[in-house]
Order: C-alpha cells, then structure tokens, then sequence
C-alpha cells in the first residue's frame, strides 16, 4: 500500500531541492524593477509607463516541442531553456515590443534537481541575454504523465510599446522589399519530421557539410532577433524610415507566418536562391526526398525572421545587420491564392 507522497512517485524534497538551485539562477537575472524574489504566490515587477508612452503590453506563450526528445536522448539540456526564450521573445518583438520580464513551467516525471538546474539555467541564460528577469514559474512532478526523464517546457513572456512605435503592418503596400534574417537552424519547428528522418542513431554521426556532430546541429539553439532588430530600427529611424512589418519564421514555414502581419489583398515574392541554405536542412530534405512546398511548410530553411521594408531602404538594412539577405518583395494577391510564392 502507497502510504506517502514518495511512494506515489513525487518526491517533495528533491522538489526542494530544484527549487532552491531555480532560485539561484533566476536571482542572476534580476532587475530594478522586481520586486521580491522566486518564492510568493505570485511574481511582482514594477512598471513605469512614463518610458513608454500610452503602453500597449505585448504577451506570448510557446514551448519547444519535440526537440526536448533530442536534448533529452543526449543527456544535453543546457540550451533548452535558451531555445524557449528566444522563441517568446522573437514573437513579441514583432510587434516592435520591449521584453519586460518572462516566466517559465517546467513538467517532468522522475524529478532530478541536477537536471532541473541545468534546463532553468538554460532558461536564465536566455534571459540574461534578452535583459529582462526570469521572475517566477512552476515545476511540477507528473510520474503518471511523464515517464522516466521525459519533460516538457513552456514559456510565457511579457513586453511593452508605445503606441507610435507599434509595428502592425498597416504601413505595408505594394511594391515594398521583403528582407530575412538567417536563422541558427531548425530553432523549435519541425523536430517531428526532422527526427524521423534523422533516427536517434545518426546523431553522434558527424554533420554531412557541417561542423560537429548531426545532434550537435539539431540542438543548435534558437535565435534570438531582439538585437538586430534594435539595430535595424534605429538605422531606418535615423534615415527617417521605419520597418513596415516583422514575421517570426516558426511553427507553419513561410506560408503560415510570413503573412501573418500583412494587409488583406497582398503577399510576397520571393527570390528562391536568395539566401544560403544550412547544410541541417540540405541533409532531411535529400534524406527523405521531401518535396521543396513541404520544407517551406514545415522548416524556416535558413530564415527565421522576414522583415518588410521600403524598396529604397534595402541597401541600409542589408548594410546594418550581418545575414540579413534581401528576399524579394510584397506583391497584390487575389483572394484564394497563396499569399507567399516562389520565383
């Protein structure tokens, strides 16, 4: 008979553990405005609106899907956690948002407070990098949902912008240029296919075209765009331009996001053999024989970030942020055709 807590598979001191060492790292990424330290019921941050003027807050949900299989078959859970900022902070920033602070929920089955430091240090890495505060989140012990080392990881994130420096697309017309930012690789989309393609036992094989090991590239952390962004804003403001529109390359390719912040009516052009294909997408295309159409549905193929611009300012961005590539342009659609095409 199961007579304790333990015994059912949850083991509250090894809970205390973790929650000590998630303390520890989220302490490193503290900032003024927090108020408190990991531990309440709820995690206080004070805001100041007078930075941004009649403030819009900016807010997104992600994971990192199926490539925790991958982290977890290798016994590398280090950049997981970065994986997870990157992808929330890369969904608010197109909205020209600010990242204030983030949170994240980590679920497991065997609770291990070694592995559990090493994925929330991931996770305060990340943060570190954006500027902002890991300011709380939850761990929670499953046995019955997840088996043995599985986990999964959620994030949740926070930003702000004035409405003036609100990016919405609306400035967005016919006959404007449409640049991408590389990406670092497969970030958190498509892992479901890539690994089916790429079986756990090719992992430790060393990258065809590439450097390091096939699981070394599927692990490749997910960029984060926050930087050249600030860049790429500044240079146009200064010049007296503006970015019209930003797409985050995730979960749906280049169909499913591209589009996303684009006027009814209007799609883009894109220039096939404008940008350098990394060699992790060359090798499950060519492995599987997957068709061109379902690449760019399921994988970003080498960009993880579009950004539409005047035509006039394309030299200026391209001048400004190193990988970025200038993909084509926005172009009228009619209503039932894809609204991004291939040339």
């Amino acid at each position: 008979m199961v007579r304790t807590y333990r015994e059912s598979g949850v083991d509250i001191g090894e809970a205390e553990r973790a929650v000590e060492r998630i303390a520890r790292a989220a302490a490193t990424t503290v900032t003024p405005e927090v108020l408190g330290g990991i531990g309440g019921f709820g995690s206080l941050f004070r805001f100041d609106p007078e930075l941004h003027p009649d403030p819009i807050l900016v807010s997104s949900t992600d994971g990192v899907g199926t490539k925790l299989k991958v982290a977890i078959a290798l016994g590398r859970h280090d950049t997981i956690g970065v994986d997870l900022v990157n992808a929330c902070v890369n969904d608010i920033i197109v909205s020209g948002a600010t990242p204030l602070f983030f949170l994240d929920y980590l679920a497991v089955g065997e609770l291990r407070a070694d592995v559990v430091e090493e994925i929330v240090g991931g996770v305060a890495a990340g943060c570190a990098a954006a500027g902002i505060p890991l300011v709380g989140g939850e761990t929670a012990q499953m046995p019955d949902l997840y088996r043995g080392a599985d986990y999964d990881l959620a994030g949740f994130i926070v930003g702000v912008v004035a409405r003036a420096d609100l990016i919405d697309g609306s400035r967005v017309s016919a006959g404007d240029a449409l640049i991408g930012i590389s990406s670092s690789g497969l970030h958190t989309n498509g892992y479901s296919l890539a690994r089916r393609v790429l079986a756990e036992g090719t992992w430790e094989s060393p990258m065809p075209g590439g450097e390091g090991t096939i699981g070394d590239a599927l692990l490749v952390p997910h960029r984060s765009y926050l930087d050249d962004l600030r860049v790429l804003r500044r240079a146009l403001r200064e010049a007296g331009s503006d970015i019209h529109a930003l797409a985050h390359v995730t979960g749906g390719g280049w169909e499913g996001n591209v589009p996303r912040t684009l006027p009814a009516g209007l799609g883009v052009d894109v220039r096939t053999g404008a940008w350098p294909i990394p060699p992790i997408f060359s090798l499950i295309q060519s492995r599987a024989d997957i068709e061109d159409e379902e690449m760019m549905r399921t994988f970003n193929v080498g960009i993880g970030m579009t950004a539409v611009i005047a035509e006039d300012d394309v030299e200026l961005a391209l001048g400004a942020i190193d990988g970025a590539h200038h993909l084509g342009r926005v172009v009228p659609v009619d209503e039932g055709e894809p609204r991004v095409r291939f040339s």
